[in-house]
């Protein structure tokens, strides 16, 4: 709603190809498919990319050109390509029938081993029950519920696998048996209960989400370095979201978002902000 009373526009189900380079080497226009067709859209002011960092890195095609910038460019993303990744997530969301469930919280965690570091794997797994905060999120007498992995599924068992395959739908169906294991624990006959049931997997992450290899980010320990900050080596293209500064997670992720704008913005805009805001 911000956006558009702004007098901006949302399109979503549009599929960035490209960030088109000008000759001076600037990030000018995207390209990007929308409804089965390309299209070009120009940015008058800046281009910036909520992808993570690998994906970013892949939007910008080698073959534009030799300005200053992309040589710069080459180098930056070649040392962010070296950042670790962090494993990924199996998600289990479902609807069922509500009736008789035992009185729960509407967001827990359930460890297997304590004795094991959170991120071994399948051992934390998050769950949530919107709907006892919120019964409009599910039809009268149903809960939705949302089960996942906390970022400790491993990306190496579906590297080669091929979304839609037998294969991939065993694997599906042996890597969400923790998932509903933890739901046993509080729902015993929760099987039972299911009207709805969609797993999500690393190549799930990787094909909605945009995310390299399905990755919850980057992998980096605390004295080991620091995240990018918001400005590329290319005029006018700018980056946020959990690859960059000040790193994982939704409050830290918008953090990042607002840093961006700022960035952007420039010092008078920020003053005519706080103006209007009374400061």
């Amino acid at each position: 709603r911000s956006i558009r009373k702004n007098g901006g526009s949302v399109v979503s189900g549009a599929h960035v190809e490209e960030v088109v380079l000008d000759s001076e080497g600037r990030a000018s226009h995207l390209r990007v498919r929308h409804k089965q067709k390309d299209m070009m859209v120009q940015a008058d002011n800046a281009v910036v990319s909520n992808a993570d960092l690998w994906s970013t890195r892949n939007l910008i095609k080698e073959n534009q050109g030799s300005a200053p910038s992309i040589d710069k460019w080459k180098e930056f993303a070649n040392e962010c390509s070296e950042m670790d990744q962090c494993e990924s997530f199996m998600h289990l969301h479902l609807g069922i029938r509500a009736e008789g469930i035992p009185k729960i919280p509407p967001q827990f965690a359930v460890v297997r081993d304590w004795q094991k570091p959170i991120e071994s794997e399948g051992n934390v797994m998050i769950i949530a029950i919107p709907s006892l905060i919120d019964p409009s999120m599910a039809p009268e007498g149903k809960h939705v519920i949302h089960a996942y992995t906390a970022g400790n599924e491993p990306i190496a068992l579906w590297k080669d696998v091929e979304r839609g395959s037998p294969e991939y739908s065993k694997l599906k169906e042996e890597r969400s048996q923790v998932l509903w294991e933890a739901l046993e624990r509080i729902i015993p006959d929760i099987r039972s209960r299911v009207e709805v049931e969609m797993v999500g997997t690393p190549l799930t992450h990787s094909r909605f989400l945009r995310r390299s290899n399905g990755t919850y980010g980057p992998l980096l320990k605390a004295g080991d370095g620091m995240l990018p900050g918001h400005t590329t080596p290319i005029p006018n293209l700018y980056i946020c979201g959990d690859s960059t500064f000040p790193g994982i997670g939704v409050p830290a992720v918008a953090a990042s978002g607002t840093i961006c704008a700022n960035t952007i913005s420039g010092l008078r805009e920020h003053l005519r902000t706080l103006e209007a805001m009374g400061f």
